[in-house]
């Protein structure tokens, strides 16, 4: 599984703070391509269910537990400033 390979490789690096975060990017773009589907909000809600995830223990391995937490958040989409600025004017 892509996850697994992905969470094992962040946990045997040694980085730190930006450079942590930035692998965690790195991992978290690789996992979300490799679905040829496409990946939803729902599929990192179960990706959070996967043995060893909370266990992160490397900055890397939880800063891309950190992308998965985030990726389960909705977010809606507010009102064009252009319907705005017509309705003002």
């Amino acid at each position: 599984m892509v996850l697994t390979r992905i969470l094992d490789g962040l946990e045997q690096s040694p980085a730190q703070g930006a450079d942590a975060q930035n692998m965690a990017r790195l991992g978290f773009l690789e996992w979300v391509l490799s679905s040829p589907a496409g990946i939803t909000a729902q599929d990192a809600k179960d990706a959070l269910l996967q043995p060893g995830i909370q266990d992160a223990e490397s900055a890397a391995a939880q800063e891309f537990v950190t992308f998965l937490e985030q990726a389960t958040v909705k977010v809606s989409a507010r009102r064009s400033r252009r319907n705005r600025a017509r309705q003002l004017h």
